[in-house]
């Protein structure tokens, strides 16, 4: 790959426009049409979706073109820093921004029935349920990143773009299939994660990546041939703080709807006490008002036996 040296002209306008990048392009663009429609479907059935969603699933979508036709695609032959931020932006901006958007939860309320059904038995199929276990997307997540940047693989498929094209696509759906729990908002069969344990999962990757950087600054060879010392350390360090405010900012939120959730559970539990008790007392409110009309009332006639 040709080096690509960073300047304002390279920052900007070096987009890249061969098969893969306009590939990506059409899939983000068709992703984006089917959503709006979707939309639009719901909308003439009297329902409306949240504008929210609707800028989130879209940002995730600029952000996955962003990472994979933008200038950061480019520098990522001659910048590590650059190669790590498109990481960052295919395995936690562009899949938690997608899974914020609800896609799924659009998909099986604007589709036709036979869709729907064909949907539903997917998510239910016995290699869904294999593939979404918190295990191995665990694996896909965590395990798959350690692997990549502390052995030569980095530096093979950077050498073979092809490669280096599907382990991206790799990257992004192992980490959709990680931020779907954790994001909550689309049904998830077989594997719903709580709270407390959607901040693990995250709070997991600390450790993990922490002791990646370290590796990658304490090394004295390049990550790659395409990677000078100085850009790897640096890449490390951009790595490590990013990954860091990252986890934050999305445990931050995971925490808040965790109260949010006890808060609507205490709240229902109250009112069905109180519902409760002022059952409890109409009752005893009527029997008081029958024994009034009627002192007699609720006892049974006492005759002594005649045996």
């Amino acid at each position: 790959m040709e080096r690509a040296y960073f300047n304002l002209h390279t920052a900007l306008l070096d987009w890249q426009f061969g098969p893969f990048p306009l590939l990506v392009l059409a899939a983000c663009i068709a992703a984006g049409i089917w959503y709006l429609r979707a939309d639009w479907t719901l909308a003439t059935r009297g329902r409306r979706w949240k504008a929210r969603r609707t800028v989130s699933f879209f940002a995730g979508l600029i952000t996955v073109d962003l990472a994979l036709q933008s200038p950061v695609a480019t520098l990522t032959g001659s910048y590590f820093e650059a190669h790590v931020i498109q990481h960052l932006l295919l395995m936690i901006i562009a899949p938690a921004l997608m899974a914020m958007g609800a896609p799924m939860t659009l998909i099986l309320q604007t589709s036709s029935r036979r869709a729907k059904t064909a949907w539903l038995r997917i998510f239910h199929s016995k290699w869904f349920a294999v593939l979404s276990h918190p295990l191995v997307v665990w694996v896909l997540y965590y395990g798959v990143m350690l692997a990549f940047f502390l052995t030569p693989t980095i530096g093979f498929a950077m050498s073979h773009m092809w490669l280096m094209d599907l382990i991206n696509l790799g990257f992004l759906f192992g980490a959709t299939l990680f931020w779907w729990p954790m994001i909550g908002l689309d049904p998830i069969p077989r594997w719903g994660a709580s709270y407390p344990l959607r901040m693990v999962n995250l709070l997991i990757g600390v450790p993990l990546e922490s002791f990646l950087a370290i590796a990658l600054l304490s090394s004295r060879q390049t990550i790659a041939p395409m990677y000078s010392l100085s850009s790897t350390h640096a890449g490390a360090g951009v790595l490590w703080v990013l990954t860091e405010l990252l986890t934050v900012a999305a445990v931050i939120p995971i925490y808040f709807q965790w109260m949010a959730s006890e808060d609507r559970k205490t709240a229902r539990e109250d009112a069905r006490l109180d519902a409760e008790a002022a059952q409890l007392a109409s009752t005893k409110a009527r029997g008081t008002e029958e024994r009034a009309r009627d002192p007699h009332a609720g006892w049974t006639d006492f005759r002594p036996s005649t045996s």
